[in-house]
This record gives structure tokens, sequence and C-alpha cells, in this order.
């Protein structure tokens, strides 16, 4: 609650007396001297509205709720000095000398908890409904990273065996006490306000998630973690068909790379009984597209079969030769900017060539800002690489030998002249492609033409590593 007994005195026009309740204690609810009993949860105060003569009543004779009026925070018209000495004597929390008519006291304190808990509940649901967005997005870790900000605090998720599941805020630096309280170790947690959560119903345990505030007292943060408990259970109860099916997928575009018998026996179980199919390679510029929903939804609307995965943001896969038009008319039509390579029409038992035509034709789209472009239509590089031996294009791939790394591996500096070169000189889109600043940018390609001997300010020397990328990437 934000309520707490210090603001309940504010809103009431009363002087606060502190016993043994401290002022910054939440209230969880009200009730009349004649109604009170005992304070229902620690953690939290209970308002107790009394006259002059109950308080006097309860405190002078043999009365039991004296000792549980200790415990909760009577509140009070009267500001009557026998009054104020007698829950002083007595050690009680009070708020006295309120300023409404003790008959309207209880209404107004009933309806300031009600609009409190009503703004509490409206709160939880708005964060409910960021959390359940993070686990279609970032699934079990996108939940607790967001529960831990939600709650400005540390998360640990714990398996049913106490093993680490994932962290988020400072969780990393308490996993420790995170396991201890989780599996009822006999050892001193430090954390006054950790809360522990059960991620399933009794027996049917499946993880537990141990929350921090950095407040002491968060009811607020123990509705989130409750909830947030009950969504992660169905998360890691619940598979993910679409991460099957495309591993499924991408196993079967394995088979039909490797080509032969296979290949055309498994297209014809997948319902393909063309003999030629045309390859393709589809990405976005803006990594908000799902290219492969949407390709999908485009091949459901054709009536075609699925043949395709996904890599890096690259989905490949096969076409009927007489669907490569329109999906083609597709992607130049569509909103956003697409780059499509179609590879050359091939038998169904020898479909790698046209696959690597695709990829080939979808750089060439990515380098010259074209939607779609066929293989057959870049004769020039395409064309020389082809023809020559393999022996020259290895010596062509050693111009950019000096850019390996230690282990003779290309990294960074690779990937930085090939998109360099890709947004053909623009030194923004290359650095916004990047993720780098334009200045790192330009540090890196001064560096790149030192190595290579180069300047990119000459169309040859341009050529000259274009092909040498091309070679790289034969």
């Amino acid at each position: 609650m934000s309520r707490d007994i210090a603001s309940i005195a504010r809103s009431v026009g009363g002087r606060l007396l502190v016993g043994g309740v401290d002022s910054g204690t939440p209230v969880d609810g009200v009730v009349r001297l004649s109604e009170f009993s005992l304070v229902g949860r620690a953690s939290f105060a209970t308002l107790v509205v009394a006259s002059a003569p109950e308080i006097a009543a309860v405190f002078a004779g043999d009365d039991s709720r004296a000792d549980a009026l200790r415990s909760a925070v009577v509140v009070t018209r009267s500001d009557d000095a026998a009054v104020v000495h007698a829950l002083e004597e007595a050690g009680v929390t009070a708020v006295v000398g309120a300023s409404e008519p003790e008959e309207v006291l209880l209404p107004q304190l009933t309806a300031l908890l009600a609009v409190d808990q009503a703004a509490e509940d409206r709160a939880v649901t708005s964060a409910m409904k960021v959390l359940t967005l993070a686990a279609r997005r970032g699934g079990v870790s996108g939940v607790v990273a967001e529960l831990a900000h939600r709650i400005d605090g540390w998360a640990v998720l714990l398996d049913r065996h106490g093993q680490v599941i994932t962290t988020a805020g400072a969780g990393g630096l308490h996993v420790q006490d995170a396991v201890a309280v989780a599996l009822g170790r006999p050892v001193r947690v430090r954390h006054r306000a950790l809360q522990v959560h059960a991620v399933g119903p009794g027996e049917d345990l499946s993880a537990q998630l141990i929350v921090s505030p950095r407040t002491e007292s968060s009811s607020r943060a123990r509705e989130l973690g409750s909830q947030t408990a009950a969504l992660l259970d169905l998360v890691l109860r619940t598979d993910d068909p679409t991460r099957t099916e495309r591993l499924g997928r991408g196993v079967l575009l394995e088979v039909l790379l490797a080509g032969g018998e296979p290949a055309t026996s498994l297209l014809r179980r997948w319902g393909v009984h063309e003999t030629t199919l045309t390859a393709f390679a589809l990405t976005a510029r803006s990594a908000s597209v799902d290219v492969e929903r949407l390709v999908s939804l485009w091949l459901n609307e054709l009536g075609a079969a699925h043949i395709l995965t996904q890599a890096q943001g690259v989905v490949t896969g096969f076409l009927r030769d007489d669907h490569v038009d329109e999906i083609g008319a597709r992607v130049e039509a569509y909103a956003s900017a697409l780059f499509l390579g179609i590879g050359v029409s091939a038998p169904t038992d020898a479909l790698a060539a046209s696959a690597s035509e695709a990829a080939q034709a979808l750089e060439a789209a990515r380098a010259e800002g074209r939607r779609v472009v066929h293989y057959r239509s870049i004769p020039t590089i395409a064309f020389v690489l082809d023809r020559l031996p393999e022996a020259d294009n290895r010596r062509l791939a050693r111009l950019l030998d000096p850019l390996r790394d230690p282990a003779g591996a290309h990294g960074d500096l690779l990937e930085t002249l090939r998109v360099f070169l890709a947004e053909n000189g623009a030194w923004g889109a290359a650095a916004d492609r990047l993720g780098i600043h334009r200045q790192t940018l330009a540090t890196r390609m001064q560096r790149i033409e030192g190595m290579l001997g180069l300047s990119f300010a000459d169309a040859d020397d341009r050529a000259a590593a274009w092909l040498a990328l091309r070679a790289v990437r034969g």
C-alpha cells in the first residue's frame, strides 16, 4: 500500500503519537474498536477507530484488547489529555485530534484505503500486461528482468533443485541468499524484504521465484511476484511449437541442399511434386519486420508449401517457379524496405547451386539498394568469380588476409568493410547498420585502408575489395 500511518494522520488532520508501530508502516485495513480483536498481518498496520470513552474503558480495566492495540493504530477525534496520556503510557501508536466528526471518520478512512487499493490494483494490472508482453518476446529471462525493474529490486529464478535458471537486477550477487531461503537452509538472510513465490502448484513445483524489492514492505511487489510466478509457470510448461517447427524445417532444408534422391523423395512427402524449384533469400532493412511470418503468410495465400528456414534475420527457401514473380511483386510493393535475392531454377535433386545464387543475389540487392535482384541479372561479379579457377579465387581472397585476427579468422574489420561498401560509402547508413558511431567507423576504415594498402576513394580499389569480399564469401 502507498498509504502509511503518517499519510493517514495528515489526511484526517490529526496529530501522530508514535508508539509500537513505526509511522512509515503501510496500512491495510480499518475497523471499529468494537469489532477489533487482533492485527491480521504483522508487516501492515490496522487502523482502529475509537471514541474517548472506549479508549478509556479499554486501558482502565482488564481488557484483552489492550495488548492487541499495541500492534495496531488507534484513530480518534479526541485530543483529551487523559486519552493521550493513556495511549502514550500503553505505547500505542495513535492519531489523535482528527478533524472529522466521529460518525464520518470510519467511512472516510475506508474510502481512502479503497481508493488506494484501486490505484494499487491498476498499477499491478498495468505491470502484468507489460510482463505478459515480455514473456512473449523474451521468455523467462524477459519476465524476470522486467519484474526486477518493476519492483525496483532484484530477482532470482531457481529450478526445483535450487539451480539458477536466470537472475535480474542485482540477483547475481545474492544467489546464495536466494538459494538458502528457497531451500529452507539455516542461513541468516540479510534481506528483510525477501519474498519467495512458488512457481507451480503443490507437489508439481517447477521453480521458485525469489524477489527483493528496495523497500522493506511492499504489497505491490508481493502481488506482482505472486502473479509473475503464475505467469512463469505457464511459460516454463508451455512448449513452443514455432521453435520446434523452425528446427524441423531447418533440418529438412539441409536434406534438400544435400541433393540426390533423398531430396526429391522428401519433397514428395512434403506435398511438392514439381521437378524444378527456385531458391530465394529474403531479409528486411528494419529489425521490426518479422520476415519469416510475412513470407509464410504470402505462401499461405498462394497455397504453397513452406519450404523455408530463417537464420540471422534472413529467410531462405524454395519457391515453385510460377510463384517467383508474385513474391517479387509483393516485396516491391511492401511498405517497409525488403531485399529479395532469387536464384536460377534448378532440379529438385540439385538445389544447392540455386540457394547459393539466391544468397549472392541478396547481397547484390543490399549493396545496390534494390528490392528484388535475380541472379541472372548480375553477370558482372558472378560471371568473373564463377569462371575463375579455384586457385585464382583464393588469390583474390588473400587480398583481405591482413584483416584476419591472430587466430586466422575474419571478424569485425571484414564486416565493417563489407557493410561500408554495401552502403556505397554512406557513412551514416553504414554506421547505423553496424551499430557504431560514425567516428568509430571512420577510425576503422582508416585502419583497414592502411592494412590493405588501398584507398576507398579510388573506384578500382573499391572494386578490388568487393571482388575479394565476394571471393572470401564463396
